[in-house]
């Protein structure tokens, strides 16, 4: 089974997407990176060691500290796929952090976001 595209793509070269995303509907850098590190469990100096690492989406997602449990709880369509139903662990994941980034751009409270 040939991997997609994106699992080898490095997280750093896509991050400036997220954060411009957000940050042209009003949100924040910061918004997103507390998004990430929610997710990931990544502290917000493992994170940005990552980004210097040039680490692929596969491998951020495969070390990250503590995946959110919460994270389950994320649900709706992403790129026409329900987030719910993929099956595939680090396509879940990929789309978990979308999901999460398209809620910050329309304008939905951090609390609702991190499922607080």
């Amino acid at each position: 089974m040939t991997k997609h595209n994106i699992y080898t793509m490095s997280f750093a070269k896509v991050y400036p997407n997220y954060v411009a995303k957000a940050e042209k509907k009003g949100r924040t850098k910061a918004e997103v990176d507390e998004i990430i590190c929610w997710l990931t469990g990544y502290s917000q100096e493992e994170f940005e060691a990552q980004l210097v690492k040039q680490t692929d989406f596969e491998t951020f997602f495969e070390e990250a500290p503590q995946l959110n449990p919460l994270r389950n709880l994320i649900k709706g369509v992403v790129c026409g796929v329900r987030v719910e139903d993929i099956e595939e662990p680090v396509m879940k994941e990929i789309r978990y952090l979308d999901k999460l980034i398209d809620e910050l751009a329309k304008g939905k409270s951090m609390d609702k976001i991190l499922r607080k």
